[in-house]
């Protein structure tokens, strides 16, 4: 599968999702992290694309989107969706250990009996672990939280009965410019939560199987 975006969508969503709190040039080794996102590669069952940027979180960011077999485009998915932002700060603060921080998001919904297994929450970091190292992602000081949420509808909302998702929160410093590896770690991320069988030989699978929102 060929990178999600062309050369000229490249430029386009560059000037469109980049984050800078300065009008000085962007600094090149920022600038040769998005070139290796924009070649990142990802499983044809998931969309990613370009969004706006939060501000204010360091003085340059990006951030993309990601959603499983989305029925419209910029619409989150019923099966799975993502949020990835790369955060650069040329003065390398010392809790991130270097210029850069990536931090992640990744939810899916799920079988209210895949919610209760106890081991949920510790394969779904793991995932995300295995994700990046099967791909050589250098990085340090990660970071997480993965939370299973358990739901029951009452009143007007009890024909939604019993439901659960999973939600995992990271970040981690990556230590080269290099980011490809990174975004493919994250995507992976998502497609395991979503259901998708693992990519690679020896990565724990709980089976999850999807669910749909009314």
């Amino acid at each position: 599968m060929s990178a999600w975006l062309t050369e000229t969508d490249a430029k386009q969503s560059y000037s469109s999702s980049v984050n800078t709190q300065s009008e000085a040039p962007v600094p090149p080794e920022f600038a040769r992290a998005l070139k290796s996102i924009n070649k990142a590669h990802y499983r044809d069952d998931l969309l990613v694309r370009a969004i706006a940027s939060p501000a204010r979180l360091a003085p340059y960011s990006y951030s993309l989107a990601a959603d499983i077999n989305p029925h419209q485009h910029g619409v989150d998915s019923e099966h799975g969706t993502g949020r990835f932002i790369l955060l650069y700060d040329p003065a390398e603060p010392e809790e991130w250990g270097g210029p850069f921080r990536a931090v992640c998001f990744a939810q899916a919904p799920l079988e209210t009996e895949i919610g209760m297994d106890p081991f949920l929450a510790e394969v779904t970091w793991s995932w995300l672990v295995d994700g990046l190292d099967t791909r050589n992602a250098q990085y340090t000081a990660a970071s997480g939280t993965s939370t299973k949420i358990l739901s029951t509808g009452f009143g007007e909302l009890a024909a939604q009965g019993d439901g659960a998702q999973i939600e995992l929160r990271a970040s981690w410093s990556p230590l080269t410019c290099d980011l490809g590896p990174h975004v493919e770690g994250w995507g992976e991320l998502l497609c395991m939560l979503a259901g998708l069988p693992p990519q690679t030989e020896g990565v724990t699978s709980l089976k999850l199987r999807r669910i749909t929102r009314d």
